[in-house]
């Protein structure tokens, strides 16, 4: 058994991440500020131990880390409406935040994964994003990628850190993963369509739906994830993680429409109504798959249908729970 610290535990990813390092027999410790996170997420795990606590606090990040045998970074501040919302704050988090984390762990020579995101491509459309294509990014005064851009930086420290200190590391690029526990609030769109077609409510779509994305499922990403830290060939890399199976947005509206069997209608919303300025979108973002394939035989399992289906399933046994 190994000590784990997954630093996020208690969001929708780490709490995932959670639920499998305990059914390999680890020991798991969180630390979360609960800024996003929750701590429904973790009531079915009475074995991980719960630490809350910002990774913006030098001290406790080493408390954390010291004895771990390995350090699963989560923790950030996520989601479109929190960055443009705050971009300041979601930078120190971003980037002093993982600082701390990577610095402590080479500092106890704990081997650690990073999480990044896809984001950092920017507005790169090209059909099969791999690990080494251009990241195209707007304006540097534009709040909607300050979050790319700390997330470049972190997967910099990351990798640069482990190569000084020669404590491995993997820094894992995941590409929209949705699953159970995840909430529309911090601007994730299928959980938000979800909702809404339960609901009965218009299902809205920010700009004119055409953009294009591929949803991952939680329960293929975060296999990978304690894979790929024990994989040596994927130390000091950065590793897409997702699916291929691509749709618009507004063909999503559509999915979950007909998969709920809502009446509800399909509204469209001007991006300068659903956001505040500074938005930007990319019209397209699809990964390429086949390092992670190489690395440790990646092949998503889950369709979208099947992960809309698990979405609606949570949503409704979470309304079902009495007050």
């Amino acid at each position: 058994m190994v000590k784990a610290l997954v630093t996020g535990g208690a969001g929708f990813i780490g709490s995932h991440l959670c639920d499998h390092l305990v059914s390999l027999g680890h020991e798991v410790v969180v630390l979360d500020d609960l800024s996003t996170g929750s701590p429904a997420n973790l009531e079915h795990l009475p074995s991980v131990r719960f630490v809350h606590g910002s990774i913006l606090d030098r001290a406790l990040v080493d408390e954390c880390v010291r004895g771990a045998g390995m350090v699963f970074h989560l923790a950030a501040a996520v989601g479109v409406h929190t960055i443009l919302a705050e971009p300041l704050k979601s930078l120190r988090v971003n980037l002093h935040g993982t600082e701390n984390v990577v610095e402590a762990a080479a500092r106890h020579g704990v081997r650690y994964a990073v999480a990044s995101s896809s984001e950092i491509y920017g507005k790169n459309d090209a059909d099969g994003l791999h690990e080494d294509s251009d990241r195209i990014l707007g304006s540097a005064l534009k709040s909607r990628w300050s979050y790319a851009a700390a997330k470049g930086i972190d997967e910099l420290v990351a990798v640069e850190t482990s190569r000084a200190s020669g404590v491995p590391c993997v820094v894992l690029r995941l590409f929209n993963i949705v699953g159970a526990r995840q909430t529309g609030r911090y601007g994730m769109v299928l959980p938000r369509f979800v909702a809404q077609a339960l609901a009965g409510e218009p299902i809205t779509v920010h700009g004119d739906g055409s953009q294009r994305r591929c949803f991952g499922s939680v329960h293929d990403a975060v296999p990978a994830m304690t894979r790929l830290l024990d994989t040596s060939e994927a130390y000091g890399r950065a590793v897409n993680i997702g699916s291929r199976e691509e749709i618009s947005i507004e063909g999503l509206a559509h999915r979950v429409r007909e998969i709920t069997g809502s009446a509800s209608e399909i509204r469209f919303v001007p991006y300068h109504e659903a956001y505040d300025p500074g938005f930007e979108d990319m019209r397209r973002r699809i990964p390429d798959l086949s390092l992670a394939a190489r690395l440790i035989g990646y092949r998503p399992r889950y369709r979208l249908d099947d992960i809309i289906k698990t979405l609606i399933d949570h949503q409704l046994r979470r309304r079902a729970r009495p007050a």
